[in-house]
C-alpha cells in the first residue's frame, strides 16, 4: 500500500478519535457541570449509605426543624452578575460567633440544616448557609465545584461582618463539595474574623475527582478526555478542571482546618482528605469515620463528630 494511502487512513483515525473527543467533552461537561438534573448518580453504588444514614437524611427532624425557622433572606450579585440567595438565622441569645455552612453537590442551603440544629440549639451560635451557584434560588448555569464559589463565600463573610460587627467571629464548615468549597475559601486572603474551617469529606481538585469517577463510572482514562472536557469547562464556566484546587488553595491558607472523613467513602476516596491534610499550611488536623460512606460520617458517629468538632474549635478558638 502506498504510504499517501497509508497516510490519509491515519488522517482518517486521528479525524474519527478527534471527533469522539469533542463529543465526549461536551458529553461529561454537559453530564457533570452544567445546572440540571443529573440522573447519572441515581443507583450509584459507590453512595450506598446505611438504611439508618438514610432515615436522617431524608425524614430526619432537621428538615422539620429547618422548615420552622424564621431566616433572613439574604441576596448578593456577584462580580460576574450571577444573583446568589444566602440564608442567615440569628441566635436566640445575643451572639458574635457564626458558623458559615456550605452544601453538597447537588443539594441546597437548608441540606446544611442537618448541623444547623446542632450549632443553633445546642451552642447558641448565629448560622449563616447559601445556595451555591447553579444550585437551589441562587444564579449560574453551571456547578462551580467550590472554586468560584469561594469568592462568593468571601463576600458573605464581608458581609457578616459589616452588618454584624467588626467584633465577629466566624468558622466555616462544609460537606463534599462544600467542604472543598470552604478550603478554596482558605486559601484566600480572609479577615481575622474567620477563625477556623471544618472539611468534611472534601476532594483534592475537580480534575483529582473527575479523573477518579471517570475510571470508576465509566472504565475511561482520563487522557484524552479530561483535558478536553477542562477546555469545554473553561469556555462555558470560566475555569479550568485543574485549577479548581482545593489542595493547592491549603496550600497558603493561615486559618486551622479540621479534616474528617470516612474510611469507607468510595465516591470520594479517603485518601483526598489525607493528602489535604499532609499538604495544609496551617494547624490542621484529621478525624478517620470507621465505617461511613461519602458525607456520613456525622450521622452514623455523631457524638464522636461533635466531641472531635468542640475540642478542635476549643484549641485554635475561645469558641465553648
Amino acid at each position: 500500500m502506498k504510504r499517501k494511502t497509508w497516510v490519509k487512513i491515519g488522517i482518517g483515525i486521528l479525524s474519527v478519535l478527534l471527533i469522539i473527543d469533542i463529543v465526549a467533552s461536551f458529553y461529561f461537561y454537559h453530564l457533570a457541570i452544567e445546572r440540571g438534573e443529573k440522573d447519572f448518580l441515581q443507583g450509584n453504588e459507590d453512595l450506598d449509605v446505611s438504611a439508618e444514614t438514610m432515615d436522617v437524611l431524608l425524614e430526619g427532624g432537621w428538615r422539620t426543624w429547618g422548615d420552622e425557622q424564621n431566616f433572613d433572606e439574604w441576596t448578593m450579585t456577584t462580580n460576574d452578575g450571577l444573583d446568589m440567595k444566602g440564608y442567615f438565622l440569628e441566635s436566640e441569645e445575643p451572639s458574635n460567633k457564626v458558623v458559615v455552612m456550605a452544601h453538597g453537590y447537588l443539594g441546597n442551603a437548608m441540606d446544611m440544616g442537618l448541623f444547623g440544629q446542632y450549632y443553633y440549639e445546642q451552642k447558641g451560635y448565629n448560622i449563616f448557609t447559601a445556595d451555591a451557584r447553579g444550585h437551589g434560588e441562587s444564579g449560574g448555569d453551571y456547578i462551580g465545584f467550590g472554586w468560584h464559589d469561594r469568592f462568593d463565600y468571601v463576600d458573605w463573610i464581608d458581609r457578616i461582618i459589616e452588618t454584624y460587627g467588626d467584633d465577629t467571629e466566624i468558622i466555616l464548615h462544609g460537606i463534599s463539595m462544600g467542604a472543598a468549597t470552604v478550603l478554596m475559601t482558605a486559601g484566600e486572603d480572609l479577615p481575622d474574623n474567620v477563625k477556623a474551617v471544618i472539611a468534611d469529606s472534601p476532594y483534592t481538585s475537580v480534575h483529582d475527582l473527575f479523573a477518579y469517577q471517570m475510571d470508576r463510572m465509566f472504565n475511561l482514562p482520563s487522557f484524552p478526555f479530561l483535558p478536553s472536557t477542562s477546555v469545554v469547562t473553561q469556555m462555558r464556566a470560566g475555569y479550568s478542571l485543574k485549577e479548581a484546587s482545593a489542595l493547592d488553595q491549603v496550600k497558603q491558607a493561615e486559618v486551622p482546618i479540621l479534616y474528617i472523613h470516612g474510611n469507607a467513602d468510595t465516591f470520594v476516596p479517603t485518601s483526598m482528605s489525607k493528602t489535604l491534610y499532609e499538604n495544609t499550611k496551617s494547624d490542621a488536623e484529621l478525624m478517620i469515620v470507621d465505617g461511613a460512606n461519602h458525607g456520613e460520617p456525622y450521622v452514623i458517629a455523631e457524638d464522636k463528630y461533635i466531641d472531635k468538632v468542640n475540642a478542635f474549635l476549643g484549641k485554635y478558638t475561645d469558641w465553648e
